[in-house]
């Protein structure tokens, strides 16, 4: 009877780890930290990109420095930038985009409903946050939704969870954790 026990035993083990398999995380942990309000900044472009209605709209921001004032910048897919200057309570938060200031966000066109995305604006296949000086190699958007590559020519997908749509093979987009409480509401992404 023991025997039979144990051997019922190890083959639950053999298949859970079997059951496993190689597995990744959907979200990247840390790198970026972002809080904005666009009820206080109503900034049309960022609302065009949190607007569950309009899937599709994606929209790289960044932040500058200018004449001694902190600027949240944003250009869409459609070629629309725009900029605002950090309120009061953006300057006292943390602002991390990502690995090297630049992120992407929008709703897909792919899924009902839409899932907002936010993913890194550098190419996870051409930029290593672990070489110094960092270089950086930020993608650039088109207007069907792509993400592109200049360095591998590489073009992610943004309305299919970051995946390479043309190229060769390697990572797909790094992907962050976003909420939005609507075009004109508040815009959180970890």
């Amino acid at each position: 009877m023991r025997n039979w026990i144990k051997t019922w035993i190890l083959a639950a083990v053999t298949l859970m780890i079997a059951a496993c398999g190689e597995t990744s995380n959907e979200y990247t942990i840390g790198n970026c930290f972002l809080i904005i309000d666009n009820s206080t900044h109503q900034d049309a472009t960022l609302a065009g990109c949190m607007n569950p209605n309009a899937p599709g709209m994606f929209c790289i921001i960044k932040t500058s420095f200018r004449s001694g004032v902190n600027y949240f910048e944003f250009t869409d897919n459609a070629g629309v930038s725009s900029s605002k200057p950090f309120d009061g309570i953006d300057a006292r938060r943390s602002q991390v985009l990502g690995y090297n200031n630049g992120i992407i966000v929008g709703y897909s066109a792919l899924n009902i409903p839409a899932t907002f995305y936010a993913f890194d604006l550098e190419c996870p296949n051409c930029f290593d946050p672990q070489v110094y000086p960092l270089r950086s190699k930020p993608l650039s958007l088109t207007t069907n939704g792509l993400a592109v590559c200049a360095i591998c020519h590489r073009q992610y997908n943004l309305n299919n969870d970051g995946f390479i749509a043309t190229g060769e093979q390697g990572k797909r987009l790094t992907r962050y954790q976003a909420t939005t409480t609507g075009p004109f509401g508040v815009l959180s992404v970890h």
